[in-house]
């Protein structure tokens, strides 16, 4: 019989040092609640229910998807939103956009074939479900900031019981998935 325990999956393109900790500092500067359960990353699959029985099926899948990819380089720079659709400020991509959505489409596919809610937007978060007044200071404090750096793969991250998201495997491009 099929193992039917159920878990909380999500891939994403984590966002190295030392950029993905400042941003995670600020994103916890911002009261944000969930700064310290997420770490710095742009959505490739969104948090997705998946039985754990499917598990090596996606990582096989993903393995696959990785293999074929290459380097390519991220810069962040300045500040979006999606309001009033989303209550959310993000740091937005300048580079990489054209990447990340070759990327999305790849690993969007098979085993996590799970429709959009919304038209993908590669971006990374820093003020979520946060006063308006906060918001606007995020989407300020942040509209000069700037980093650049090469993406060399994606990971599959795991939801604790704890509520805090882990990476559970890496997936480096032209490569095996790695055990984190």
């Amino acid at each position: 019989m099929p193992d039917a325990e159920e878990r909380t999956i999500g891939v994403a393109v984590a966002i190295p040092e030392p950029y993905g900790p400042e941003l995670q500092r600020r994103r916890a500067s911002f009261g944000d609640p969930l700064a310290a359960s997420i770490p710095t990353h742009i959505t490739l699959v969104p948090p997705t229910r998946v039985l754990a029985a499917e598990l090596d099926d996606i990582g096989r899948h993903l393995r696959a998807a990785a293999g074929g990819e290459h380097l390519f380089d991220i810069h962040l720079r300045g500040t979006g939103t999606f309001r009033p659709v989303s209550p959310v400020v993000f740091v937005a991509l300048a580079e990489g956009i054209a990447d990340c959505e070759r990327l999305e489409r790849k690993v969007r596919r098979g085993p996590l074939a799970v429709e959009r809610a919304f038209p993908y937007h590669p971006h990374v978060t820093v003020a979520h479900h946060l006063a308006d007044d906060v918001l606007d200071r995020a989407f300020k404090e942040l509209a000069y900031y700037e980093a650049k750096f090469p993406v060399r793969g994606f990971s599959l991250y795991e939801h604790g019981l704890d509520g805090v998201w882990r990476p559970r495997w890496q997936f480096p491009f032209g490569g095996r998935a790695d055990d984190s």
